[in-house]
């Protein structure tokens, strides 16, 4: 379903009880084939979440259904994504058994995933960890960790999915690659 303002997709057809996966383009598939295992292991479907961060939320119906404003002039930039996302993970869902399903939400990570999971009753939400450098670690410093705001305001457990090597114990964490 999308919204008939703008044309983003709305969570609203989401199945309730399903594991949600928070994937960007050209993401580890790692963290997607680890949220797979978890929801075939649970027995419920996957939902792959995309949260377009160059959206807004500006009211929501009674019915559910966002209506979405864009902060950035490129109004295509996260149906692009979405459609990267949808392909990446069909590629890596192929022959796994696992009914799976894409949304797009909007705004700020942590809060768009909170709330969505909230709605579906979702019994895992899965995430990876950032990718590695300084100019990664800024970004975190003045927006945060999206899975420590998580685990800090809602209740749902968390897996965060590791999509590089680990870092050596003696290696500094902040260096680039």
């Amino acid at each position: 379903m999308s919204d008939p303002q703008n044309g983003v997709p709305t969570p609203v057809e989401a199945p309730r009880g399903a594991v949600i996966a928070a994937i960007i383009p050209d993401q580890s598939p790692r963290v997607v084939t680890e949220a797979a295992r978890y929801a075939k292991l649970q027995g419920v479907p996957l939902v792959i979440a995309h949260v377009d961060v160059t959206r807004f939320v500006t009211y929501e119906d009674p019915d559910g259904v966002p209506h979405t404003a864009p902060i950035d002039i490129n109004v295509d930039a996260g149906a692009e994504e979405l459609a990267a996302v949808t392909e990446q993970v069909a590629r890596h869902l192929e022959g796994s058994g696992v009914e799976w399903s894409t949304t797009q939400l909007v705004g700020d990570p942590a809060l768009a995933l909170k709330h969505f999971a909230q709605k579906i009753d979702a019994p895992l939400i899965v995430l990876g960890t950032r990718k590695r450098g300084f100019g990664e670690s800024l970004r975190e410093f003045f927006t945060g960790s999206v899975a420590a705001r998580l685990s800090h305001r809602q209740h749902r457990p968390l897996l965060v999915v590791p999509v590089e090597e680990p870092v050596a114990d003696d290696k500094d964490i902040w260096e680039e690659d």
